[in-house]
């Protein structure tokens, strides 16, 4: 594990319920804090990496139940989890109430999950176009079918759910959402607070989350969406009243934001502030643990490290002709030898290492299937067009 640079904060962060550990069904989470699903990003390696910096719920990414249910070779390989992984926590993907079901009652069944989270986040086009993602919630009874399905395929295992606000402004479907996911028995609702329609743009409106919040009592309710540091996280839930925060993009090239979050939560003034050489090695240390992920194969591992080298090296005097060769990096010895050629005691740039990562997108009308919003339940002709929106994108 590497150990980070710390600083002093001024002010430490009071300690209100901060302290209190959050409970999901009968999980226990010292520290409320959950990794996002993102599909392409929070495989094995990279929850590992997360997880060797603080405590939180680490969640796999986004799983399409249908493909799960037919035992593609790529589904099973993306559920497995490493034996460290002492809570082993899936999302599922599905837009027909029976194949979810028979994907929950899978894992269950073979013991493969200790706590499944539900999608209906998704804003990517391929995926509201088909009525699915954040798109299928405006279809409530179908949500309602799938959510109570699951939840009884569960059983004990905790079932919970991750949504936005809604397609768009006039079409919000959250609170209603919320209320029969509630009523189902599920063990926590997460919600970005974005419709589909601004995608990752703008600002979040934590509003939302308040009004979820007040709105269910007796659910835990988690917010996600701008939370690019520990103070963020805190502020979310002080001004929120949320129980707790779902981490995306913030922590896209900073794993140790998670002993950021660990610290703040436990009303700890302390903040990581790694020098190059830090990065370096957890780069590294992230580029072995894929090699490991995919059985071995270097080469896959070389081309899936290196969408992460912009992120990891954001702020830091690091020349463009050596990102580059970051960026099409062939092998973990021609990666030792990139890496030696940097200035490791360089110390940590501030500001400009901070803030807003990956893309945001802009805001966009969002793809329906035709007369989607006519009316709040599913006609029987939109069935076939369901059957295409299980594909595997990120999951909002």
């Amino acid at each position: 594990m590497t150990i980070l640079a710390a600083r002093s904060v001024a002010q430490p962060i009071a300690a209100r319920t901060l302290n209190t550990p959050l409970m999901i069904g009968g999980l226990t989470l010292d520290v409320p804090v959950v990794l996002a699903p993102m599909a392409g990003i929070t495989n094995t390696a990279f929850r590992r990496l997360c997880r060797e910096y603080g405590a939180g719920l680490y969640v796999s990414e986004m799983i399409t139940s249908r493909a799960l249910v037919e035992r593609t070779p790529e589904s099973m390989r993306l559920i497995r989890h490493h034996e460290s992984e002492t809570t082993r926590s899936i999302q599922l993907y599905g837009v027909d109430p029976k194949t979810v079901s028979e994907a929950v009652t899978m894992l269950v069944a073979e013991d493969r999950a200790d706590h499944i989270d539900l999608n209906f986040g998704c804003p990517v086009p391929k995926v509201t176009r088909k009525g699915g993602g954040a798109a299928l919630p405006w279809k409530i009874g179908l949500f309602r079918d799938i959510v109570e399905g699951a939840v009884r395929a569960a059983g004990d295992i905790p079932l919970t759910i991750k949504m936005r606000k809604g397609i768009d402004s006039d079409h919000l479907t959250y609170l209603e959402a919320g209320r029969v996911a509630a009523g189902a028995g599920v063990s926590s609702i997460a919600l970005h607070a974005r419709t589909a329609a601004e995608f990752y743009s703008g600002t979040a409106d934590w509003s939302a989350i308040t009004a979820l919040k007040s709105a269910i009592t007796d659910v835990p309710i988690l917010g996600n969406g701008d939370i690019w540091s520990a103070d963020d996280a805190i502020r979310m839930v002080q001004e929120t009243g949320a129980d707790g925060v779902v981490v995306g993009r913030g922590c896209l090239g900073r794993p140790w934001l998670f002993g950021d979050l660990s610290a703040a939560f436990k009303g700890e003034s302390r903040k990581a502030e790694p020098s190059l050489g830090e990065v370096a090695a957890a780069f590294k240390r992230h580029a072995e643990l894929l090699v490991e992920f995919f059985d071995g194969d270097e080469d896959r591992a070389c081309r899936d490290i290196r969408k992460h080298v912009a992120w990891y090296f954001k702020g830091y005097a690091v020349g463009g002709d050596l990102r580059a060769s970051l960026a099409t990096v062939q092998s973990l010895a021609q990666l030792d030898d990139l890496l030696g050629t940097l200035d490791w005691t360089q110390p940590y740039p501030g500001a400009d290492a901070e803030g807003q990562r990956g893309r945001a997108g802009t805001p966009k009308r969002p793809s329906l299937p035709d007369r989607w919003l006519d009316s709040r339940e599913l006609q029987e002709s939109f069935r076939a067009e369901l059957v295409g929106a299980e594909l595997h994108h990120s999951g909002g």
